[in-house]
């Protein structure tokens, strides 16, 4: 790390900027960055949500997206600091919450160790917040009692085991960053005999470009690959899925033919 002069007060606020639609952003978010000497923001955060940072506000993208980190956690840890002492307030603006799946409390530490004073602004998770804009409840009486937020990978790139043991259980299962290993993903549900359990892929969640794709286990990798679904993308297995209302609407367009 560069030698630096504190100037200014250093701190940090690590906000989280929600599932991508502006208008889920918190009011305290907002205020963070209003507040804000410069910014350093992820891939995943909207383009309307970066159109809320305040004109002459420095912003940087530090990119980290499946498939094409621009750069590594230290980088981004080392980069935090380093603004912090040059610029003053930091905001550290992630999409999501920043302690889902974030990494957040890995920079709060890095921060606080040399020195910069923290704060945190959570989000709206997008496992939450994207099965809701298919009018998908997470957790309902009668189909589940619980839910599993599970990231698909572990940090060395293998498919995290905490998804064969929510293969087996009766929870709604909310799967991140897992559209590349759909098909193995899939088959791990499959081995517990849940073929026919719905399952629904949701690209661009409350975003006016979203797209979905409902299927069933079975069925789900061939649908969201012949539908052309993408990065970033979430999955949600369970009983739920049968609220959604891309669901409904074929139900409903079927009966209107019979």
């Amino acid at each position: 790390m560069k030698n630096r002069s504190a100037q200014k007060d250093p701190r940090l606020t690590l906000v989280g900027a929600g599932p991508g639609d502006p208008e889920l952003i918190t009011l305290k978010a907002i205020k963070a960055l209003q507040a804000a000497d410069m910014v350093l923001y992820d891939a995943l955060v909207s383009q309307p949500i970066l159109e809320l940072i305040p004109a002459g506000v420095p912003a940087f993208s530090v990119g980290k997206r499946a498939g094409g980190h621009s750069y590594t956690q230290e980088e981004i840890n080392e980069l935090i600091v380093e603004f912090a002492f040059q610029y003053g307030h930091v905001v550290r603006l992630k999409g999501g919450d920043p302690f889902v799946f974030g990494r957040g409390a890995e920079e709060l530490d890095f921060a606080e160790s040399h020195g910069v004073q923290t704060a945190v602004v959570p989000g709206i998770s997008s496992a939450l917040a994207v099965p809701a804009s298919l009018q998908i409840p997470v957790t309902a009486r009668g189909y589940s009692e619980s839910v599993w937020v599970v990231t698909a990978t572990t940090r060395t790139g293998a498919l995290s085991g905490d998804i064969a043991l929510a293969a087996q259980s009766t929870a709604t299962v909310v799967i991140l960053m897992g559209l590349g290993r759909l098909p193995e993903i899939m088959k791990q549900f499959e081995a517990q005999g849940k073929g026919a359990v719905p399952v629904a892929v949701i690209q661009n969640g409350t975003l006016p470009e979203q797209q979905s794709v409902i299927g069933t286990v079975t069925s789900i990798a061939a649908r969201a690959a012949e539908a052309g679904i993408g990065a970033p993308a979430i999955i949600i297995v369970g009983e739920v899925v049968r609220y959604a209302r891309a669901l409904k609407q074929v139900v409903v367009a079927t009966k209107s033919m019979a």
